[in-house]
């Protein structure tokens, strides 16, 4: 029962964060998703529903670079720095961020830090 009142509070706060943040085609949407073990960024363009980059610990790309990094952090650095890598390929160049009803801290916060290591602008 406790369980099912943590994610109705993050549905509300996911809900709210939505109707403020919009991706377009000049300016997609950034946005990430937290598991337990692994961690997600997709850029989406909002008015054609598409995901236009997706990377994540699971990724091809990053599979062999996750194995040797330790620390939580690292590895979500490297999440972002490769949507970036990918995003910058497709010239997209600034993208909103949307931190998915999240508190901006801690792995959420290392996403946004290694996109914009990686040459995003938000």
């Amino acid at each position: 029962m406790i369980q099912n009142k943590k994610h109705n509070r993050w549905q509300k706060k996911k809900a709210s964060i939505r109707k403020k943040v919009q991706g377009t085609p000049e300016r997609p949407r950034l946005t990430i998703y937290r598991s337990a073990k692994h961690i997600y960024a997709q850029i989406i363009d909002d008015t054609t529903g598409k995901t236009l980059v997706s990377a994540s610990t699971l990724s091809k790309e990053l599979r062999d670079e996750v194995k040797n990094v330790k620390s939580a952090m690292e590895i979500c650095k490297l999440v972002g720095k490769q949507a970036a890598k990918q995003a910058l390929e497709k010239k997209i160049q600034q993208v909103v961020y949307d931190r998915n009803g999240y508190l901006y801290h801690g792995r959420v916060k290392a996403v946004a830090d290694g996109a914009r290591e990686g040459g995003l602008k938000f």
